[in-house]
């Protein structure tokens, strides 16, 4: 079955939560200060039956400046976005932001609710209408509907329900993907249970009783009892809004920006090779080792974005970057991210992770650069054929290459099917699954026989060169099943 989020987006005080509010009866303002304030500070869940009888959850996002860093969390795994906008207002500076978000984060379907109808005059919201439009022309919601509704009479909010509903119906079937993962937004403790988190299940299943690690602390734990819309459940897949009760696991010892995951699927690490996209609104040009804030899941983390090409990049280019950062992070090859700027702080770019544990790059080495152009634009067969020339004379092991690729056990198999059976990727250790590419074991053979033979020129009347001996000068090759299956290879 379809599993749809619903996330909104749009500028404080356009009556998002109001909204929220009148469609399901749920007051997503769950802290004091929220209420004090009338402005919504964190997230806030819901969910809606759509007349269709589809059950959808939705994700309520503050719109103030000041908690846009909440509203990037919020909008990890939506499935659909309502860009709200206030008749009375119009477009405002956070109805931009979070559309840009939303780009970066590859939403691609959504509508527009413009809300307070109550308080224009027809006339005025012609022009809004018309505005908004325009606006959008060039957007992923061109197009898209446009709904007019009052959440204080009611108006629309049936037609608002409609158009949701035939929405839904044209998202395609969300790919489970083979690793569960949920990246947390909230940790609570229930009395009696023990630690509870929540979050959007981006990917996978988990059944209760499943073995989970937390990332990227490494924390082991089990899968204690399972919620969505507050109702107990045995299993969970990707697109659900849901709870875990974790087994054995301290509230003090996670985090909103941690991720709930299969068990030992990830690899945390303080880099990430990038494809980074500079909006063409940013106010000014990224510069090379630039402070900045990498958002992705529901993290925030400081970095610094060291550009692999250039000095500078200008407002509305691309290119390839390592984002170093200040503590570790765990991600998969193909998550999106959003990069903010340190100060003042505003959304500047994002981008997709390329590669999810990478050594340190040199800049300006047309190589890399190469490299990172195949797992940015090569098919799934290239980029895994890439992902094991990059370990050059080490090797890899299919479980590492698993986890670099980001595929299941099954679409990693057909990816190497053909290129083993090409030779270009050689099994060294089926023990392990060690794989080598081609062109460097035909350089660690070049090696050793030419090796072998400035030893019979040194020392012609004795009977070989002793194979211990061999080794010590081959020391390109440091794993010694490595070098004892290339020098069987030879004999």
């Amino acid at each position: 079955m379809k599993q749809i989020i619903l996330g909104t987006a749009g500028h404080i005080d356009h009556g998002k939560t109001s909204l929220i509010r009148a469609l399901t009866g749920i007051d997503t303002d769950r802290l004091k200060e929220e209420k004090e304030r009338g402005i919504t500070i964190e997230l806030g869940f819901a969910h809606l039956e759509l007349p269709g009888g589809k059950l959808i959850g939705i994700v309520d996002v503050p719109g103030h400046e000041k908690f846009v860093k909440n509203m990037v969390a919020g909008a990890t795994g939506i499935d659909l976005v309502a860009l709200v906008i206030a008749a009375d207002e119009g477009i405002m500076p956070q109805t931009r932001e979070h559309l840009e978000i939303c780009e970066l984060l590859g939403i691609r379907h959504g509508l527009v609710v413009l809300t307070k109808i109550d308080m224009v005059e027809e006339d005025w919201l012609e022009l809004v209408r018309e505005d908004v439009s325009e606006y959008l022309s060039n957007t992923f919601l061109a197009g898209a509907p446009i709904v007019e509704v009052s959440s204080v009479t009611g108006q629309g909010l049936e037609e608002l329900k409609q158009a949701l509903d035939k929405l839904v119906q044209d998202i395609p079937e969300k790919e489970v993907g083979h690793l569960f993962r949920l990246p947390i937004d909230r940790v609570f403790i229930i009395k009696g249970f023990g630690t509870v988190v929540t979050g959007t299940t981006v990917s996978g299943r988990i059944r209760v009783g499943d073995e989970v690690t937390i990332y990227p602390e490494e924390i082991p734990s089990k899968i204690r009892g399972i919620q969505v819309h507050n109702r107990d459940m045995e299993e969970v897949r990707a697109g659900l809004r849901t709870a875990i009760n974790l087994q054995g696991v301290e509230k003090s010892s996670i985090k909103r920006g941690d991720v709930v995951a299969t068990a030992d699927s990830l690899r945390p690490t303080f880099m990430v090779d990038v494809f980074l996209n500079l909006l063409a609104s940013a106010p000014k040009k990224l510069k090379n080792r630039a402070k900045a804030r990498f958002h992705t899941g529901t993290s925030e983390i400081l970095g610094t974005v060291v550009l692999l090409d250039r000095d500078e990049l200008a407002p509305g280019q691309s290119c390839f970057a390592q984002i170093r950062l200040d503590s570790p992070t765990a991600v998969l090859r193909g998550d999106r991210f959003v990069l903010r700027s340190y100060s003042p702080v505003r959304t500047i770019g994002g981008g997709t992770v390329l590669h999810p544990l990478p050594r340190k790059k040199k800049r300006f080495s047309d190589e890399l650069l190469n490299e990172l152009k195949v797992l940015h634009e090569g098919t799934m067969e290239q980029a895994v054929e890439e992902f094991v020339k990059m370990e050059r004379f080490h090797g890899v092991e299919r479980s590492t290459l698993q986890f670099l690729s980001n595929l299941s056990k099954k679409k990693l198999n057909e990816a190497l099917a053909p290129l083993q059976a090409k030779k270009q990727l050689i099994e060294v250790d089926k023990e392990r699954g060690t794989l080598i590419h081609s062109e460097y074991m035909d350089k660690v053979r070049k090696e050793i026989l030419g090796r072998i033979s400035q030893y019979h020129e040194q020392y012609p009347l004795r009977v070989g060169l002793p194979k211990e001996e061999l080794r010590s000068q081959i020391t390109i090759v440091k794993d010694p099943k490595l070098f004892n299956f290339i020098l069987n290879q030879l004999t």
